[in-house]
């Protein structure tokens, strides 16, 4: 081998991949933290889920509640979820789309999840 012939500093990379596996850590712990909000039938049914989707809270509005009707209310609550994980999912995106983008581009180091 040449030194310095144009190969990677392996100890160089290793820190470059520590570096970008604690700041996916961190922002995966952010998206545990941060809570965002779906609604459904004008703001009848509101849910909150945490940035990884987990739910948090439901709200349903006394008029959304009709004892004849129930299906109603439960689609209005699939709704108000399905919107507060979309949310949740653009969340993610926000936060982790750059991390994702800097671990697929390929270490081209083999036995590394990147």
């Amino acid at each position: 081998m040449i030194p310095g012939g144009g190969q990677p500093n392996m100890q160089q990379l290793l820190q470059q991949a520590q570096k970008m596996q604690q700041d996916l850590a961190r922002a995966q712990e952010e998206l545990a933290s941060t809570e965002v909000d779906g609604q459904a039938g004008g703001g009848l049914v509101k849910a909150t889920v945490t940035g990884s989707g987990e739910l948090r809270a439901l709200k349903i509005d006394p008029k959304a509640v009709d004892p004849d009707d129930t299906e109603t209310l439960a689609d209005l609550i699939i709704a108000a979820v399905q919107a507060a994980n979309e949310n949740a999912q653009a969340l993610q995106q926000q936060k982790l789309g750059p991390l994702a983008q800097g671990l697929g581009g390929g270490s081209g180091i083999p036995g590394l999840p990147f």
